[in-house]
């Protein structure tokens, strides 16, 4: 189900606001609600955003701990500071990926009140002034015109938040639809060309073995294939030189692309013993 992805300076209420969705979600829906957030981790976050490797590490699990919960029934809510324009890329080809829709909430501070409140909490919550000016410095703000910043809700220190607004977003608003660079990949030329030729090699030896047997017109079952062919005798000659001419003679970029199982490929090439007749 959503991925609700929120979004603000260090120190900006996200976290409250992020609770607070959770209770108004629970509460309406009924659904489970699950918050994937930087404490949850139990990072030291002067420590992790001190070092530009491990906040990538703090990135990535973040990202598989969303990645992980997403499903048809739950929500999820992300609640990290999520500044990098990249990340948010990632994550919107995450839930695109899942076929779910999602929906980012800012939380706009300036960096005198992020300070200010970064000031109010207890001491071992604290960033340090270095790592909140650099985090505040580094901050990418969200563009609703960006398809992965949309829809965007930006939420002030007084503001309450659209409860029905943002549910909307996520209930009523149709999944973004996947496009090549987030489904499931079809095997690569290299790898189908390998796969290619133990069918042809599997489906070659079975023929051989059928003529030791079986008489023309017999139905031969031919591994990896759904239907059965009609046997006629071949020489061995002849279906080597069919084998070695099938990928370059017939097969297109397109039948690399729509052929995803071995299996779909021999029900393509099973017919080869046709050609000779």
């Amino acid at each position: 189900m959503p991925l609700i992805i929120m979004c603000g300076h260090p120190c900006s209420g996200k976290t409250r606001r992020a609770q607070e969705l959770k209770d108004y979600f629970t509460e309406k829906t009924g659904r489970k609600v699950y918050t994937v957030g930087d404490e949850g981790l139990g990072v030291d976050r002067n420590s992790v955003y001190a070092d530009s490797q491990s906040e990538k590490n703090l990135r990535g699990a973040l990202r598989s701990e969303v990645e992980r919960k997403l499903n048809k029934d739950d929500i999820v809510i992300l609640d990290s500071l999520n500044y990098i324009k990249g990340y948010r890329y990632e994550l919107f080809c995450l839930v695109k990926h899942a076929q779910t829709p999602h929906c980012l909430v800012f939380c706009l501070t300036s960096a005198d009140l992020s300070s200010e409140w970064n000031k109010e909490r207890e001491v071992d919550c604290q960033y340090t002034q270095e790592i909140l000016d650099a985090l505040i410095l580094r901050f990418e703000a969200p563009d609703s015109r960006n398809r992965w910043d949309s829809p965007l809700f930006t939420i002030q220190k007084e503001d309450t938040l659209p409860f029905e607004a943002i549910s909307d977003a996520i209930f009523k608003r149709k999944a973004p639809p996947p496009n090549q660079s987030t489904q499931s990949q079809p095997l690569s030329s290299t790898n189908f060309l390998y796969e290619l030729d133990k069918v042809t090699q599997d489906i070659l030896l079975a023929v051989l073995d059928s003529q030791k047997t079986s008489v023309p017109g017999d139905l031969v079952v031919i591994p990896g294939a759904t239907e059965k062919i009609s046997f006629c005798h071949i020489f061995f000659i002849a279906l080597t030189f069919l084998r070695n001419e099938k990928p370059t003679g017939k097969f297109t970029h397109e039948t690399f692309t729509s052929l995803r199982t071995t299996s779909a490929a021999a029900d393509l090439i099973h017919p080869l013993p046709y050609s000779l007749r």
